[in-house]
């Protein structure tokens, strides 16, 4: 089982790594749905965690149809990526019509040796099988998704139906509203080998990561897949 940790800094970064993270998504701004990070933090968190780290290519918030110019910045953006020592890049495109942009294979191209994830852009397609095909066809890594709905539990069936129709051509990651409480049920509802999580192991107060919290999260996903 893969473990995914959204972090905005450094020390959430170090906590979720001491909690036995897999991968970490870096980002910013995590009330809009994340948001394109500084190189100085993508470089400070290379530095100083072991575990992969994917950015978040996302040039402005609000909805994921893109003009030209923020295609551009998009690319400008998986160039720092790049540079700073990321894994990985993490992006979503849709055209007017609520489907795959035809670019998104292009931009998956442009980031290569760089892996890349479709994110929850998915959720808003208007088809999501066929988006799943387009995605593929496009060579993503991975699939970030609810199900189409707010939190991932709420769209455990579509994850379920997204799990057995890719098979083994793209890594579906489930993600909104996992936590301690539901991760183990959602994982054996769904077939998923990866789960994603933000607020689901942050302090509340302070918005930080938890090492404990992620360490017991951890514990629940490694425990059931020894099952």
């Amino acid at each position: 089982m893969i473990l995914e940790v959204v972090v905005d800094s450094l020390v959430s970064a170090l906590a979720a790594q001491e909690g036995g993270a897999d991968r970490l998504e870096v980002c910013v701004n995590l009330a809009e749905g994340g948001l394109f990070p500084s190189a100085g933090l993508i470089r400070d968190i290379r530095e100083r965690v072991t575990i992969p780290i994917h950015v978040m290519i996302r040039p402005r918030q609000g909805n994921f149809t893109y003009l030209d110019s923020e295609y551009a910045i998009m690319k400008d953006q998986i160039l720092i990526a790049r540079e700073s020592g990321a894994d990985g890049v993490v992006f979503g495109m849709l055209d007017e019509k609520g489907e795959v942009d035809r670019r998104t294979k292009d931009l998956v191209d442009f980031a290569a040796p760089l892996s890349a994830t479709y994110h929850r852009a998915f959720d808003e397609s208007r088809e999501p099988l066929k988006a799943l095909d387009a995605i593929i066809v496009a060579g993503a890594r991975w699939l970030l998704t609810s199900g189409q709905k707010v939190t991932a539990w709420e769209g455990r069936e579509l994850i379920r139906d997204l799990v057995k129709k890719s098979g083994k051509k793209i890594g579906i990651i489930a993600g909104a509203g996992v936590d301690r409480t539901n991760a183990k049920e959602l994982l054996e509802a769904t077939g998923v080998r990866e789960i994603h999580v933000a607020r689901g192991v942050r302090n509340p107060i302070n918005g930080q990561v938890e090492a404990a919290v992620v360490k017991s999260l951890n514990g629940l996903v490694n425990r059931y897949e020894n099952t």
